[in-house]
């Protein structure tokens, strides 16, 4: 089985797949069925196999359904709901997006921007006393030239995501129906995921955590998943109250807030004992994970991933398999070594490059040979990609991340490229020069923060600045700090550094 569609049809049909708080399930027969009318009403706006969708809805178990439905036979591409419209405009084109998915009667700017590029728009409507998760999908402005309907095949593209990088330019990602699978296959196997498990999707399903960690992994286990509107720690012991999940993935950020208000919640959380907690996408400090553990009874899980892996690479163990804090764990899935910058394997306690090579690794970014050429290497007759992260791994194969050799700003797990908002700050009629770097945080790990020089004769603030980002970029991309300067420190070779420039300004 390499396609989600045999996935999903492996598991009885009664089963519940998808559910949300305070509405029923959707079972694995009506999730088939969905998968069905979905081919069917795509070939029918001209949309098939390899076209691309982009998707953009609010979290909850129709944007999961949509996920799996259009995955099943075209290539999704899910945007942040809270993008601008230069942001929408961006990733439509760059994605060369065929179609958009949004809420009937939604009108904002993802709707104006896919017009204007040609997109199809499809209305995407649901009953909320229905199953949760099953929709309709209605072409706007009539029938569309039909398409061949037909479910994807395990080489097809199905899902593509942007990753920034320290470029001027964020790469695409395409990821195939095998590597979706497989990926869903090893987390299932890294948590023992079986029937009976219930996982409460708190992420955001535009990122890959959420959208293969808690949601294709339960359902290719056969397992269900309640999916909730968004984080919301007011909120977060209603919902486990109520759903009894068996477990749930999140940051850290995530986590901390959780713990700030369990308390309160002592006899919920007694009553609902969680088998595992998950945790991934930004190093968990050690202190959180003890606190969480001995407040819920339950094992914390700490995994690695990123989007070229289709999430998960390397995970800690469930018991009785030992667990450290600090430490991302063991391969999980992919072939996992630290090489040199020569593409040379090194031994155990030597610290290079964390590399990984396996069936859930991108075949590589798209339509960028200069990054292919510097991410990808061959080695033992195998291909390798280079993750970008600096790592150390013992003599039992527990991998330890010493830092980035990236520059992108990770807060909180959400991922910011630099020259993406150094882009924005530069159309700032007052702005001359400007460097975006990571500033440390105590909660999300790093801030997003700026230094700026003003045109001679420009007059601005911080304030203005920071408005003036914030109508151009989502807001975890706007920088919370933002010095004026004179001059920006340099480099020897006259190059504006972002690494180490929070410690000169003063703000590490």
């Amino acid at each position: 089985m390499t396609t989600i569609k045999d996935l999903l049809a492996a598991h009885p049909a009664a089963a519940p797949a998808i559910g949300a708080p305070g509405r029923p399930w959707l079972d694995f027969a009506g999730l088939g069925e969905l998968l069905e009318t979905t081919a069917a009403s795509l070939a029918s706006a001209g949309i098939g196999r390899g076209d691309r969708v982009a998707i953009v809805l609010p979290n909850g178990p129709e944007m999961a359904a949509a996920f799996i439905a259009v995955a099943a036979s075209a290539t999704t591409a899910p945007l942040n709901p809270a993008y601008r419209e230069e942001e929408f405009d961006f990733y439509l084109a760059d994605l060369g997006a065929e179609a958009l998915i949004v809420a009937a009667g939604d009108e904002g700017p993802a709707v104006a921007v896919a017009k204007r590029h040609g997109a199809k728009i499809l209305r995407l409507g649901h009953d909320e006393a229905g199953p949760a998760g099953k929709f309709t999908l209605e072409l706007e402005g009539g029938v569309g030239e039909r398409a061949s309907p037909g479910f994807a095949e395990p080489d097809d593209v199905t899902l593509v995501l942007h990753t920034s990088g320290t470029t001027s330019r964020p790469k695409i990602v395409p990821l195939l129906q095998r590597n979706l699978v497989a990926s869903a296959r090893h987390i299932g196997a890294t948590l023992q995921l079986a029937p009976a498990d219930r996982c409460l999707n708190i992420m955001p399903l535009f990122h890959i955590h959420g959208l293969i960690a808690a949601v294709l992994s339960s359902l290719a286990a056969g397992a269900s998943v309640s999916c909730t509107p968004g984080f919301n720690a007011l909120r977060f012991f209603a919902w486990l109250e109520e759903v009894k999940p068996t477990w749930y993935t999140a940051v850290p950020t995530m986590h901390q807030a959780i713990l700030a208000r369990a308390e309160r919640n002592k006899a919920i959380i007694e009553a609902t004992r969680l088998r595992l907690i998950r945790s991934s996408s930004a190093s968990l400090p050690p202190q959180v994970m003890q606190a969480l553990e001995a407040t819920f009874g339950a094992p914390v899980i700490e995994s690695y991933g990123m989007t070229e892996a289709t999430h998960q690479m390397t995970s800690n163990p469930l018991p009785p398999a030992p667990r450290y804090a600090g430490s991302v764990g063991i391969a999980a899935g992919p072939d996992v070594e630290i090489a040199d910058n020569e593409g040379h394997f090194l031994a155990a306690g030597e610290t290079g490059e964390v590399v990984i090579s396996g069936p859930n690794v991108t075949p590589g970014y798209e339509a960028n040979e200069a990054a292919n050429a510097a991410n990808f290497f061959t080695a033992q007759g195998r291909r390798w990609f280079r993750t970008g992260d600096q790592g150390i791994m013992d003599e039992g194969g527990y991998l330890k991340i010493t830092g980035r050799l990236k520059e992108i700003i990770n807060r909180g797990g959400e991922k910011v490229s630099p020259l993406e908002v150094d882009e924005v700050l530069m159309d700032h009629p007052a702005v001359a020069q400007c460097v975006t770097f990571a500033m440390p945080h105590a909660k999300l790990g790093e801030e997003v923060a700026a230094a700026v020089v003003l045109e001679e004769g420009q007059a601005a603030d911080e304030r203005s600045i920071r408005d003036f980002a914030a109508g151009r970029l989502a807001d975890f991309k706007v920088p919370r700090k933002v010095v004026i300067l004179d001059e920006i420190p340099k480099g020897a070779t006259g190059k504006l550094q972002r690494i180490g420039l929070a410690e000169k300004l003063g703000l590490a």
